[in-house]
């Protein structure tokens, strides 16, 4: 029985996250798929797929939704559905699992952590979350993750299993899903200080919308731009910078006390 994750990572939390959910699932051999960089598998390969994403804007970004639309549709193939998030986790979780259904996959279970704040606006306003997640947040994390295994046991076994209904905190069902649309109105125009760029196209290279040309600077297409801040948390010379944001809140990969929680 084999498995895979399909994920999306801006800073790196998320797939850390995957790294430490495949480490400690003991009855299934699981693969990472990064859903930017490697087109469409064959799911007929595997017998479980998980979905992992990030919160952003208080959804999954549209590039996941995306990304489950060109998916062949599935006859009750299981799934999970797995996010991390900063300040709050929203809906994120609830329409992962009602897009995966639609496609005809069958969640069986699900789960969010907290982890530190990668968004900068949210890190510039002392709002970083740098030692999530929690004790608890860690315990009840590596709960989710023995239900998984034993539940994959079960499926690789050919047993019944029960099917937990995903949930969410109520606070999170009553926030909206903001759309991309309003993430790239937020983040605004964006531009390059000539002084500090060495146009190394690293923002190229890593804007997942392909929404970044070098000419021979960083040029930004706000048609193709969703407002992720991949951009502007990735160069490595801070360059790249906002109206409003300039030289701060940036989170280009995982912090040391994440790594070390979740180490792989």
């Amino acid at each position: 029985m084999k498995g895979i994750i399909f994920y999306y990572s801006n800073s790196g939390n998320t797939k850390l996250a995957c790294q430490y959910i495949i480490k400690n699932i003991k009855s299934v051999e699981i693969g990472l798929f990064d859903i930017v960089k490697n087109g469409i598998p064959n799911l007929n390969d595997y017998n479980i797929v998980g979905f992992a994403a990030f919160t952003d804007f208080l959804g999954p970004s549209k590039l996941v939704q995306t990304f489950i639309e060109k998916l062949p549709r599935q006859n009750n193939k299981p799934a999970f559905v797995f996010n991390t998030y900063g300040f709050i986790s929203g809906k994120t979780l609830k329409i992962l699992d009602k897009w995966v259904t639609a496609k005809g996959f069958k969640v069986i279970t699900g789960r969010s952590l907290h982890t530190p704040e990668s968004y900068p606006p949210m890190i510039a306003k002392g709002k970083g979350y740098e030692q999530s997640p929690s004790e608890k947040e860690m315990a009840n994390f590596n709960s989710f993750i023995s239900e998984l295994d034993r539940l994959l046991y079960l499926l690789k076994e050919g047993k019944q299993i029960t099917i937990k209904k995903i949930s969410i905190g109520l606070l999170n069902c009553l926030l909206p899903m903001f759309s991309r649309i309003k993430a790239r109105r937020d983040m605004g125009k964006k531009y390059v200080d000539e002084s500090l760029c060495t146009e190394c196209g690293i923002c190229e290279k890593l804007c997942p919308y392909g929404a970044i040309k070098l000419s021979p600077n960083p040029v930004f297409n706000m048609n193709k731009c969703y407002g992720c801040w991949a951009c502007y948390n990735h160069c490595p010379n801070k360059a790249i910078y906002t109206k409003k944001y300039r030289g701060i809140g940036h989170y280009p990969k995982p912090d040391s006390q994440l790594k070390e929680k979740l180490k792989v």
